[in-house]
């Protein structure tokens, strides 16, 4: 059997290293148009920021180690078309520029995504920047050391705009944050969690422009120098253009089940509506626990689990996904925070009749010499007290509680279930009711 992998960042390298783990009989060979793989782009604002002064570590794997357990890896070939009918791939070399054809028996699309760029008037200037590949963070890199540049503005309050401008404000440029929405984070956190957070921003000195819409850049000799939105005009010297993520599918969602924006549908095998293709990562939608849907949630976690289970199926039918809950953290100043499933906003978007509670506790024993104060949320539906999500936030670092929440979820579990779950107790680690049994056990 020969499998072609397209795409070689962390979908794609998971699949291949697990294929040929699993499965040395199979033939595996790789497309991807970069040169380089297994970027973690979520470290980006920590070598932006300085906390880690080479990239090296934010490459978990590489071309030659992926060649010595047997893959062919091709690097700097892009896919031009898959003709699913024939199971042949058109690839460009794109240092000769010779297209050739390949064939496969099966083949797993690992396409991952791309950064949702809207047709606003200057968006292609210079001084705008995306980020996303290890090439945009060197990008970023060089133009922030520039000493002319001392303005940075960052489109977007996700975590990628919201961890880049702590990384600018360590380097003491004046920074500010628009975002369409009315607070940062808004996905992920409700604004219990995001109010504390986003006034430690403004304390700092970044400037925080919620429910600011961005409708044009303006600059000089093609270079952007003013950010123009619905309500205000800010200079600038530098731009992180960062609003989201959109399925990398052009090439072949008019030929497979997507969600209305191009991730492909897949079942609890990874296998989409056409035989003998599989699809995992960013490119593809996920089964949400939490809603009992198919959702895209972009994460490298979900990308990594998706591609080993396209490995592992890819003769039989043999490990069912057991869906996700879109799990995921962020460190603002000196808070730490975490949540998975839905958030009340979230739910409430998507017409789910919802119920929530929210508990502020020590962490520990007050008659300890020390503790921390941990701020933790649930929200479950109103009628079946399903759990479908859960949020936590202290300067402690608590953030490792949110995988319990997570499993729950998984589970299905009820917030009353969950407020009478065998938790230890030990006045070293947390109280008699934790501050996780008791957001439960409070819940109405």
């Amino acid at each position: 059997m020969k499998v072609i992998v397209i795409g070689n960042n962390h979908a794609g390298t998971a699949a291949i290293t697990h294929l040929r783990a699993n499965h040395p009989d199979v033939e595996v060979v790789s497309y991807d148009s970069n040169d380089n793989i297994s970027f973690l782009a979520c470290g980006i604002a920590l070598w932006v920021g300085g906390t880690i002064k080479e990239p090296d570590g934010l490459f978990y794997s590489n071309p030659e180690k992926m060649k010595e357990m047997g893959a062919k890896v091709n690097m700097r070939h892009e896919v031009v078309n898959i003709d699913f009918g024939t199971k042949t791939v058109r690839v460009k070399d794109l240092e000769t520029e010779i297209e050739s054809d390949d064939n496969y028996d099966k083949i797993i699309l690992a396409m991952g995504s791309w950064p949702i760029i809207p047709p606003i008037p200057g968006i292609d200037m210079k001084g705008i920047h995306i980020s996303k590949l290890f090439q945009h963070a060197q990008g970023i890199i060089e133009n922030v050391k520039q000493s002319d540049v001392k303005k940075v503005t960052v489109v977007g309050a996700g975590y990628i705009g919201v961890e880049l401008i702590e990384a600018f404000h360590k380097h003491g440029k004046d920074v500010t944050l628009i975002e369409a929405e009315d607070r940062i984070l808004c996905k992920y956190f409700d604004s219990e969690m995001t109010a504390a957070p986003e006034g430690e921003l403004k304390k700092q000195g970044i400037h925080i422009r919620t429910s600011e819409k961005v409708v044009k850049f303006e600059g000089e000799d093609g270079k952007v120098t003013k950010v123009v939105t619905d309500k205000g005009e800010y200079e600038t010297d530098m731009v992180i253009f960062s609003v989201g993520f959109k399925p990398n599918t052009v090439m072949i969602a008019d030929q497979l089940e997507t969600l209305p924006n191009g991730a492909i549908k897949v079942n609890e095998f990874m296998q989409t509506s056409l035989p003998d293709v599989y699809a995992c990562g960013d490119c593809a939608a996920v089964h949400s626990n939490a809603t009992h849907n198919e959702e895209y949630i972009a994460l490298a976690t979900n990308a990594v689990r998706m591609g080993i289970l396209c490995a592992l199926n890819i003769k039989e039918n043999k490990v069912p996904s057991p869906g996700v809950q879109g799990s995921n953290a962020i460190q603002i100043f000196d808070y730490k925070m975490a949540s998975t499933g839905l958030s009340e906003t979230a739910a409430l978007e998507r017409g789910i009749k919802v119920s929530s509670n929210v508990v502020e506790d020590a962490s520990r024993a007050e008659f300890m010499p020390t503790y921390d104060q941990v701020k933790i949320k649930v929200v479950y539906e109103t009628e079946s007290r399903r759990l479908i999500g859960a949020q936590i936030m202290s300067t402690g670092d608590y953030t490792l509680a949110i995988h319990t929440f997570s499993l729950a979820i998984q589970k299905q579990m009820s917030v009353d279930e969950f407020a009478l779950t065998d938790f230890f107790f030990l006045p070293h680690f947390n109280k008699p009711v934790s501050y996780m049994t008791s957001v439960a056990l409070t819940a109405e």
